[in-house]
């Protein structure tokens, strides 16, 4: 009997016009907008690559194009340099595929379309050569004893900034809002999570009616309902999370198991919390529909979906919000897989997910059980 009810609850779930559009359809279509507006923002804003500029009339000072051809050396280059004439520079600069032109002259100078970080690079390198040139020039003319001294010096410049990596992992700031996106696909359950509460009382729908005198144990057909509802749930996040994984091919770790098991972990979480959100009260299901709906945007909201700068926001001056929004927990997951080297923290935030869940779930019962009616 728990298989056959099973069953045709499942089917009852996919039939559904509201499970193709808002659980399938939608996700797609968001996160492809996500991809088109943030897809390559990080490597072109963020990540550093080096920078393209023209160098005119090089010859002129021999130094500065041999300092300028060294840095345009090995795998971590910080120029990538084009030695050519004023015309063809001027040209590169307007179709965008040089930062900046340098001209070489008595004194150095730069032209570019607008202000950049890649720009500012560029002018505090020339401003630091032309310092060092000047002061070397006139340690030769009157202190010549000292020339190797400070040449010495610049070639030994101090750094007091040492680069030590956290991870070697992805670090993009704008894969938080497919993260969030996973996230919100799978609180969309809290709609399944409702309509298995409302359809297993008898004062808020026909078919709970039925239910309720019908000699099937409750618990047996309301625990069936609610595995058929994950399930469903869990194939909606699933989707959406390959068309982000392979599709879109935003980066979410190399544990594909994981990256799918955190969707289906979300997505038991949404149907637990959609089921307590039924269970509670003798509202109307149209009027649950609308609370679990709003909780699960505003859940959303919090864990960043909208504003990326909410989470951190929130971890700064509530961290206690992030620790029981659903949203975030979820989006944590997928952090966790694509940012940590190890899985103390995913294991951490998966048994939060899941006794979350447990106690929204349990909690969903103890609200329905034994019910009476005077009249259904």
């Amino acid at each position: 009997m728990f298989l056959h009810n099973f069953k045709y609850e499942f089917l009852q779930n996919i039939r559904q016009k509201e499970i193709i559009g808002w659980m399938m359809i939608f996700p797609i279509v968001l996160s492809t907008l996500f991809y088109v507006a943030f897809g390559d923002l990080y490597n072109k804003d963020i990540a550093f690559s080096e920078i393209s500029v023209a160098v005119v009339n090089a010859d002129e000072d021999q130094i500065f194009k041999s300092v300028v051809s060294e840095l345009s050396e090995g795998d971590e280059a910080l120029l990538d340099t084009v030695f050519t004439d004023s015309n063809e520079a001027e040209e590169l600069l307007e179709n965008g595929d040089v930062t900046a032109v340098i001209y070489v002259g008595d004194k150095l100078s730069m032209s570019v379309t607008g202000d950049s970080i890649n720009a500012s690079v560029v002018r505090s390198f020339l401003e630091q050569y032309t310092t060092q040139k000047t002061i070397i020039t006139d340690v030769a003319m009157n202190n010549p004893e000292k020339l190797a001294d400070v040449t010495q010096a610049f070639s030994n410049e101090i750094n007091c900034i040492y680069t030590n990596k956290l991870t070697d992992r992805n670090i993009d700031p704008y894969a938080s809002y497919f993260f969030n996106l996973i996230a919100m696909v799978a609180l969309f359950g809290t709609t399944s999570g409702v309509f298995s509460a409302t359809q297993n009382q008898g004062n808020l729908s026909a078919i709970g009616a039925r239910k309720t005198i019908a000699p099937t144990h409750k618990l047996k057909a309301t625990f069936s309902q609610l595995l058929a509802s994950v399930c469903t749930q869990s194939v909606c996040t699933v989707l959406s999370t390959t068309y982000i994984l392979f599709i879109l091919r935003v980066d979410m770790g190399d544990n594909i198991p994981l990256i799918y098991l955190s969707g289906i972990l979300g997505s038991l979480a949404g149907v637990a919390l959609g089921f307590f959100i039924g269970s509670v009260g003798t509202a109307s299901e149209n009027t649950k529909f609308g609370m679990a709906f709003g909780v699960s945007m505003v859940c959303c909201f919090l864990s960043g979906l909208m504003i990326a700068d909410m989470k951190p926001l929130i971890s700064t001056y509530c961290p206690i919000i992030n620790k029981l929004n659903p949203a975030s927990l979820v989006s944590d997951l997928f952090y966790c897989l694509s940012l940590y080297n190890d899985y103390d923290r995913y294991t951490e935030t998966a048994i939060i997910l899941i006794v979350m869940s447990f106690v929204f779930t349990i909690a969903g019962f103890l609200f329905t059980r034994r019910k009476k009616y005077d009249s259904i």
